[in-house]
């Protein structure tokens, strides 16, 4: 093994803990404080919805703040900071120390904190992803240790939450805490081993620009720094529709388990399967890359994506089989989504730039993606759907169609609107 991939590998490592946050919050958070603690499901969802909208919104302003931090070489302790801060949010969310209607305040409040600490690692974190290599087999190998480390701790969050959750005697605000623990060894790990991670190469200022920069950290600040730069601007559009169509299936994929296909017990294996197969995936979508291109290659994973996806729309009460092959077929395509976006965007970003900035109006676009995924299920339960009961009739086909049919209809647009020259050509354009 290389000097480099030792130091990639040390970059990647700390995409496990971050991931073993993002899924349960995004995906078991609401079936357990609907389910298990009694919280309305409108009720839930408008939460969701309105804290999303802040976590998206302050993204780009996280972005300009790495950038600054960057040139300055306080990210290390930055991310320390913001370690310490996730870590308590985590666990005073799945911990909360109220009942009622205070729930729902808890519940919000626990979520702002979580999102905000978590955005500001993740956005640092892939911005400095952009700048550990300067060629593009450097950045997709530095991408592919970042997202396989990633899955790793998705399977481990889509296992051990669901299995313990899964408990009938267990005690609701205390079900989580060996998970948590292993959250607090995992993240502590991974900060320590980023001692041996790639530098992050700021690019040169002017002198008295980075004051500049740093006086200019508002949202029109943030655009205006990278309005000018076309590429990027062209791949927000298939991102922002690919990113709904990943995000609408995450958040109602545990209703859809348990109360449509009535496999409560498969929750855990069902969403274990699906990231494994997205972990076996990725290295296969990362030679394609390098055969055919990023643009290319993820185009053929959206493809894959919906042929193997589509049909579970059709599913219904104990079509368990059926949906398990979806499981698979869908996430071997999840591997590219994870790999090969941030490596475009990468191209996308001039030397001579910062990438902080635009990999938060990125990540802006990603949580906004799962803000509207939340709309759902006010629309559900206003269509008759109840979480904990059968889904079947009209309620049960309006989850089935929320589930798969929009998302691939969604990832279809995607298809189209990634159909114009990649980005390095463009950028070569441009900026020469």
């Amino acid at each position: 093994m290389t000097a480099r991939s030792i130091q990639f590998i040390a970059y990647g490592a700390l995409s496990l803990p971050l991931a073993m946050v993002a899924l349960p919050i995004y995906v078991q958070a609401p079936a357990y404080y609907t389910s298990r603690l009694g919280m309305p499901l409108s009720t839930a969802g408008v939460i969701l919805f309105l804290v999303r909208l802040v976590d998206a919104a302050q993204d780009p302003l996280f972005g300009r703040w790495a950038d600054t931090l960057a040139r300055s070489g306080r990210i290390p302790a930055a991310l320390s900071i913001s370690a310490v801060c996730l870590a308590a949010a985590f666990a005073a969310l799945w911990m909360p120390m109220v009942a009622g209607s205070a729930l729902a305040i808890w519940f919000a409040a626990a979520l702002v904190a979580v999102y905000a600490a978590h955005s500001f690692m993740n956005v640092t974190y892939l911005a400095w992803g952009a700048r550990v290599a300067r060629d593009s087999d450097g950045l997709t190998q530095a991408a592919a240790w970042r997202e396989g480390a990633g899955l790793l701790g998705v399977l481990i969050a889509s296992a051990v939450p669901s299995w313990l959750l899964s408990g009938e005697g267990s005690v609701p605000r205390q079900v989580m805490v060996p998970f948590i623990a292993l959250f607090f060894v995992l993240l502590a790990a991974a900060l320590w081993g980023l001692r041996l991670a790639p530098p992050w190469h700021a690019p040169r200022m002017p002198p008295g620009h980075a004051g500049r920069v740093s006086a200019d950290a508002s949202m029109q600040g943030v655009w205006g720094a990278v309005r000018g730069n076309g590429p990027f601007r062209r791949i927000l559009l298939p991102y922002f529709l690919n990113g709904l169509s990943v995000a609408i299936p995450a958040c109602l994929a545990v209703f859809f388990i348990e109360d449509r296909l009535g496999a409560m017990h498969w929750v855990a294996p069902s969403l274990g399967l699906y990231f494994l197969a997205a972990a076996m995936g990725l290295p296969l979508w990362v030679q394609i890359s390098r055969r055919i291109g990023p643009r290319r290659a993820w185009r053929a994973a959206m493809c894959v994506a919906i042929m193997a996806f589509v049909w579970t729309a059709t599913l219904g009460p104990g079509d368990l089989l059926p949906f398990l092959a979806a499981c698979i077929g869908s996430g071997f395509a999840l591997g590219a989504d994870l790999a090969l976006p941030p490596v475009l965007l990468a191209q996308c970003i001039p030397d001579r730039e910062g990438s902080g900035a635009y990999f938060g109006i990125w990540t802006l676009i990603g949580k906004l993606c799962l803000a509207l995924s939340a709309l759902m299920l006010p629309g559900l339960a206003w269509l008759g759907y109840r979480p904990g009961a059968p889904a079947v009739g009209a309620p049960g086909l309006a989850l089935a169609l929320a589930y798969a049919g929009l998302p691939c209809l969604l990832k279809f647009a995607a298809l189209m609107a990634l159909r114009t020259k990649s980005p390095t050509a463009i950028v070569t354009e441009e900026y020469q």
